[in-house]
């Protein structure tokens, strides 16, 4: 819980000092494929979770279909 809190009470000196040392650590041409594998392993995380939304929605009709029938 403390970690939602946090951000809250950080200035801009601290989040430029992180940013300064996340580029002291990866450095300069290896920030954006990190980003761009981010972006893509969220872009796969929406699209799962939206397959299996309309998964759920598919099975109740196929039962809706059947009881139906009956």
């Amino acid at each position: 819980m403390d970690a939602l809190i946090l951000p809250l009470f950080m200035g801009p000196w601290q989040i430029v000092l992180i940013v300064v040392i996340v580029l002291l650590m990866f450095g300069g041409k290896k920030i954006p494929e990190l980003m761009r594998g981010l972006g893509t392993g969220i872009k796969e995380f929406k699209e799962a979770t939206k397959d299996d939304d309309t998964d759920k929605v598919d099975k109740v009709d196929k039962v809706d279909k059947i009881e139906d029938k009956e």
